[in-house]
């Protein structure tokens, strides 16, 4: 299977501004700057079926459809804080392909027509942090950041918001209240982020995954990104496999592939003399699958929906024989419980 935001991991100094060029970085940029309308981009992200890969897998493009055109000043936050339990993919793309993530988030500033974004980064991300700004900082002096981008006329400035620790951050609601200075209490909806979101104005939020797949789709078309994965359940997803397999670790694979084909040959199965328990396959907060379950579902939006649990962050942990799944349980609850209070 053909990698696409994980392809190039491994590069040495892939993090640094002239290897991501080097590598064909910006071009998609520089592209969109110069050949397409920003209505030609939703569309063509909407047409691609990105589904956000945050939580709920709601469609980006549609998401972008949302905002009113009201005049109102616009902003674009890139959600960062990955606090789930059992996910860390967004931390790999942060520390090691920095600039593909500003990428996408330009061209998506560019797309809603935005010219302030920030990206709300969990704040014990400290490598994440320092390679996430020296990115930005770079992307300034190269023309990519700032006003008058390439020569294009359009303007956007980019922050870097450090959260505090606190779960409940990565709630779209709580995080514009965090990203406002107040305690992170996530709001009623509605309103909706879109209409009045981070300082009371329309605002869209994205997941790190979601905006690092928009520089693929406007390079390759939306054709192509719809080619990969089952309907309503296009593309790649980096799924974060974690507990008792031989080979826990950060998987990118196309949305649809059965979760035991992950779990047993990419992740390298159970340990010797081990049987499957149960599966938790969207994070913390996804309901647990049992082992018979988890053997006939797929991995995308839709299947584990319809088997009453979800893909949510894309964080896989898996439970065999050794586990007591109440003190597991109970050891999940207290986390909930302590982070939302």
């Amino acid at each position: 299977m053909e990698k696409v935001l994980t392809q190039h991991l491994g590069t040495p100094n892939l993090w640094q501004l002239k290897t991501y060029r080097s590598l064909g970085g910006y071009q998609s940029l520089e592209k969109v700057l110069r050949e397409y309308q920003p209505d030609e981009i939703v569309t063509m992200v909407r047409d691609a079926g990105l589904r956000g890969r945050g939580g709920a897998g709601f469609p980006t493009g549609v998401k972008w459809g949302f905002l009113p055109k009201d005049g109102r000043p616009r902003y674009l936050v890139c959600n960062g804080d990955e606090s789930e339990p059992g996910t860390f993919k967004d931390r790999v793309l942060i520390e090691a392909d920095p600039h593909q993530v500003l990428e996408g988030l330009i061209i998506s500033c560019y797309a809603v027509q935005v010219r302030q974004a920030f990206i709300y980064l969990r704040g014990e991300f400290f490598l994440g942090a320092q390679r996430l700004q020296q990115a930005i900082d770079d992307a300034y002096t190269a023309g990519y950041l700032g006003t008058d981008i390439l020569g294009t006329g359009m303007s956007l400035d980019v922050l870097v918001h450090r959260g505090a620790g606190a779960y409940i951050c990565g709630e779209e609601t709580g995080l514009s209240e965090s990203l406002e200075g107040k305690r992170a209490y996530p709001r009623i909806k509605p309103p909706f982020p879109a209409n009045i979101g981070a300082f009371g104005m329309a605002t869209v939020v994205n997941n790190i995954e979601t905006l690092a797949n928009v520089r693929h789709i406007v390079e390759r078309g939306a054709a192509w990104y719809n080619s990969i994965g089952p309907e309503r359940n296009r593309g790649t997803r980096m799924w974060c496999v974690s507990g008792k397999v031989k080979r826990p670790g950060v998987y990118e694979l196309p949305l649809g592939i059965p979760l035991r084909e992950i779990i047993f040959e990419h992740a390298g199965g159970l340990c010797d003399g081990r049987t499957l328990k149960a599966v938790i396959p969207g994070g913390a907060s996804a309901r647990i699958l049992t082992a018979a379950e988890a053997m006939e579902v797929d991995s995308d939006f839709d299947a584990l929906q319809r088997a009453g649990s979800m893909g949510g962050s894309g964080g896989m942990m898996v439970l065999d024989d050794t586990v007591c799944i109440v003190q597991s349980t109970y050891i999940l609850s207290e986390f909930y419980h302590d982070e939302s209070s």
